[in-house]
């Protein structure tokens, strides 16, 4: 009898841990590492924690983020999973997106996304390069080309030309045969003339007037640079609204939030590949230092995007 319950006691033992051991692996199948943002929604909020994996539901796909850039709706990733009726992408694809603000951000090791929003990894780029991309070329591509409606010719004033978004725009104007004028802080000014500005001038610098006016640097950008504008000029913002400083000129002044545009995204794709955009990364860091990311961008020190590598 003893030697029974002793059989017995043995086999409840491997019962629970091969539960145990299906609850963990079910646990880990379920639930990935995030940044996420906590009221009341500053830098020092943000919490690098567990959180429920996506589920990509019809016509949408999950993808395993490897690298992602601040703000963190854009990421380089490899497919883990496609929902049915997704025929354009296959499992392992490398693909990079700016995904829609309506979902969660992908600072987490998985992200849930629509086909129309992805596009193929440009090849010559690193995880962390690519990474850089989406959110950056799309918001200066938008602020040009939809917004401003840049004509080649005219002169572009570009506030917080040393950013992310900032140095993307200087490119796409260069390429579009604009007249650049990058504004930055005075230790960026040789870094803002690299990449195609003919006038990279320090915050205090006066400048003759110009066409359009692009706001991503905030603070009283577009109270300085009111007298700068022609009449019929546009001054579009992504830092601030233009405010009622904007309402007695003759200007479009435009406000707006980029959204994601995978057709879009692949003439950007193009324009790299042939060597005439480079997305310029700051620095790389793990996601358990997003708070130290995020302080680092508010307050406005960095060169280009700050990249966060999530997986290999």
């Amino acid at each position: 009898m003893p030697h029974d319950e002793s059989q017995h006691q043995n086999k409840l033992s491997k019962h629970k841990f091969v539960t145990n051991t299906l609850a963990l692996r079910t646990m880990a199948e379920t639930e990935m590492k995030a940044l996420r943002l906590q009221p009341p929604g500053t830098p020092q909020a943000l919490k690098y924690e567990g959180a429920p994996r996506p589920q990509p539901g019809l016509g949408e796909v999950l993808i395993r983020v490897v690298a992602t850039a601040i703000t963190a709706m854009m990421c380089l990733a490899v497919f883990d999973t496609i929902g049915e009726e997704v025929k354009n992408f296959k499992v392992g694809d490398h693909v990079f997106a700016l995904t829609s603000f309506s979902r969660d951000g992908s600072a987490a090791e998985y992200v849930d996304a629509l086909p129309s929003e992805l596009v193929p990894k440009p090849k010559g780029l690193t995880h962390e390069q690519a990474a850089a991309v989406p959110l950056s070329a799309l918001t200066a591509w938008q602020a040009l080309f939809v917004h401003a409606e840049l004509k080649a010719g005219q002169k572009v004033l570009i506030a917080g030309a040393a950013g992310g978004v900032g140095v993307m725009a200087v490119q796409l104007a260069k390429w579009a045969d604009a007249y650049v004028i990058g504004i930055c802080s005075g230790r960026n000014v040789d870094f803002v003339k690299a990449p195609g500005a003919e006038e990279p001038l320090a915050f205090e610098e006066a400048v003759d007037a110009v066409a359009v006016i692009l706001d991503f640097a905030g603070d009283s950008t577009p109270r300085r640079s009111r007298s700068l504008l022609k009449d019929g000029g546009a001054l579009v913002s992504v830092a601030e609204p233009p405010g009622e400083q904007a309402n007695d000129l003759i200007v479009n002044a435009v406000f707006f939030v980029v959204e994601p545009n995978g057709e879009q995204l692949g003439q950007i794709v193009t324009l790299i590949g042939e060597g005439r955009v480079k997305p310029i990364v700051d620095s790389v860091l793990p996601l358990s230092k997003g708070v130290k990311a995020f302080e680092q961008v508010a307050k406005g020190h960095s060169r280009g995007k700050i990249v966060f590598r999530i997986s290999k």
